[in-house]
């Protein structure tokens, strides 16, 4: 199938993103819109009675006095609250300000003030709580909103139930307020509000616009792979530009989407739910295959046999076919089997109704999505970034390259800049930075690209390769340069332990690494070999623990050049997480935070 490269739909957008809300609701009323977990079920809802919650809630942001653009916040994890939530402000004609819920008070404090929001949804009492502790720094929040009614006060605090009592109130004296709103509501109006977590300083609010959202959902519609007939699971932060990326593609195609935020129920809930796509970033799917591997791996024999022979012939297949050659018919009826005896197995564990996953947000190891390719499990990763709404370039389910992030989304326009930047420019590029003007004239080039700070490569077919952020690409003393990002994804193919692995080097004689492992594939570990029950910190220090890694790093020297060798490294007594400050609520590694914290350490290696 040819890629759509028509602009066309271009002409033909909504104005704005409360107006594809109001005409998916009018295109899809009796049909399924979302569903979220009430206790061990599963509750729907339709398009049109979405819409009447929205209504109410809007409604009742007006009844509280909200103007154009003015910010609510939104302290939540992912969950349906959140977003009848958003989309009631955005058909209030307001501006949601995304909080994580993981966000510390000071934090909160920050975004809130800075974004001078007037009301915040709150999920609950933790998150209500920071609201109250910094109350006196945040003048301008009027109200609050929880999504657990108990907490309600009937002053400051009131519930999602006494918000929609004043938005039916509301639309007794004024009938048709919605639907003005939404006529005046401009493409270039203050649409979002998102603090990127950032691995460095004051997080900064990203300025999104309508027409940012609006124009990111028809260009996923325009390439034809999504329908009314898909299912979503949905488990992705919303606080996420990622999150959001999604939902304005639900919006344009009026697929249904199951919702529920917790990382620790995913796997159970896509079983259970048998989506047809799913959003992740990459350490889902690293998770993933270091469990089914371990698994494999503990059982032994010649099940683990029959599973690493599987493996190996559909590797070989995939190679073949990608490539555009036939595969001889004995490794075709092997595959045959295989498919049977494994890759159906593994799909299962997904629902076994994939079409395909999309990730985003981090680089994916190429080799885990061979991986999952060779299971039968496609993988299109995409690429992009707050400050263009998400979604620049994306693999297409029936032209891709495992490795790159895709061809550019029909509108979007993608260049190679001095360093081997990729800049960006199209409709969904951000407004700038909230009360950062500084920030914001250093975001663009003189000729109004943005600039993302990321290495990259066009190749002849237009196909986009990231190589790292470029601030994180260093040279050693001896003047060689080092790809932390391409080490650090060896290892993680080849150990399935480790959660973390981090380069370091720079201006020193030789590469040194930090590694994590993760938790709950360790402590499987330890129950195979006759330490079950020890404490990770016990694990970490074990000599046996020790050579088992040390083996896995011999490996990946094994495979790197001389100079990007790692000739020292340590296992961290904890792993990285984003309560200790060490991970962004996406997952990424706060690099320069885990070298600052383990500073001795690393020093140590080269004294």
């Amino acid at each position: 199938m040819p890629i759509n490269h028509d602009t066309s739909f271009l002409t033909n957008l909504p104005q704005n993103f409360a107006i594809a809300f109001w005409e998916r609701v009018e295109a899809s009323g009796p049909r399924e819109a979302f569903r979220y977990p009430r206790g061990e079920a599963w509750e729907s809802v339709t398009w049109r009675q979405a819409g009447d919650r929205v209504r109410e809630l809007a409604a009742g942001l007006l009844a509280l006095g909200l103007q154009q653009e003015q910010r609510v916040g939104i302290a939540s994890g992912t969950r349906y609250e959140w977003i009848i939530a958003d989309l009631a402000v955005v058909c209030a004609g307001g501006a949601t300000t995304t909080v994580y819920p993981t966000t510390g008070g000071a934090d909160t404090a920050y975004i809130l003030g800075d974004s001078e929001s007037r009301i915040v949804f709150a999920e609950d009492a933790e998150q209500l709580a920071k609201l109250q502790e910094f109350r006196d720094q945040l003048p301008e929040l009027s109200k609050v909103v929880t999504f657990d009614a108990s907490l309600a006060d009937g002053d400051w605090v009131i519930s999602l139930d006494d918000l929609a009592a004043l938005g039916e109130t509301y639309l007794g004296e004024h009938p048709g307020a919605i639907e003005d709103v939404a006529k005046q509501i401009q493409q270039d109006q203050l649409c979002t509000l998102i603090y990127t977590s950032g691995t460095t300083g004051k997080p900064k609010g990203v300025r999104t616009l309508h027409r940012g959202w609006v124009f990111e959902g028809a260009a996923i519609k325009a390439q034809g792979i999504l329908n009314e007939d898909d299912l979503q699971f949905l488990w992705l932060p919303m606080a996420h530009s990622f999150g959001k990326v999604l939902l304005s593609t639900q919006l344009a195609c009026g697929f249904a989407t199951a919702i529920d935020g917790r990382v620790d129920k995913i796997i159970d809930n896509v079983a259970i739910v048998k989506p047809t796509f799913m959003g992740a970033a990459p350490r889902i799917f690293e998770k993933a295959y270091a469990r089914i591997v371990t698994m494999t791996a503990s059982e032994g024999g010649l099940k683990e046999k029959i599973f690493n022979q599987a493996f190996a012939v559909g590797t070989k297949v995939d190679e073949l076919t990608l490539a555009g050659k036939s595969v001889p018919l004995p490794l075709k009826l092997q595959h045959g089997l295989f498919d049977k005896l494994v890759f159906s197995k593994v799909r299962d564990r997904f629902g076994g109704r994939i079409k395909f996953f999309i990730s985003g947000s981090a680089a994916l190891n190429a080799d885990i999505a061979r991986w999952f390719h060779a299971a039968g499990l496609l993988i299109i990763e995409g690429y992009g970034m707050t400050e263009n709404s998400a979604g620049a370039t994306v693999n297409h389910p029936d032209a891709y390259k495992l490795g790159t992030v895709g061809l550019p989304m029909p509108g979007t326009e993608v260049r190679i800049g001095d360093g081997g930047e990729v800049q960006l420019k199209g409709p969904h590029v951000m407004a700038g930075y909230h009360n950062r003007p500084d920030a914001t004239a250093e975001a663009f080039t003189e000729d109004g690209w943005l600039r993302t700070g990321d290495k990259g490569e066009l190749d002849a077919d237009g196909f986009l390769t990231i190589t790292g952020r470029i601030k994180e690409l260093f040279k050693t003393s001896g003047g060689k340069y080092i790809a932390p990002p391409a080490i650090e994804a060896k290892f993680k193919v080849l150990c399935p332990y480790v959660s973390q692995f981090m380069v370091f080097g720079a201006e020193r004689n030789f590469v040194s690494a930090l590694i994590t492992l993760d938790p709950d594939a360790i402590a499987g570990w330890a129950a195979e070999n006759g330490k079950a029950g020890a404490s990770y910190t016990d694990l970490v220090r074990d000599p046996a623990v020790l050579e088992m890694v040390g083996g896995y790093v011999d490996e990946l020297n094994g495979q790197l050049n001389r100079w990007e060798t790692i000739k020292k490294w340590q296992l961290l007594d904890h792993d990285l997480s984003i309560e200790s400050g060490e991970l962004t609520p996406s997952m990424k590694v706060k690099r320069n935070v885990v070298e600052s914290n383990n500073k001795e350490l690393i020093d140590s290696f080269y004294s």
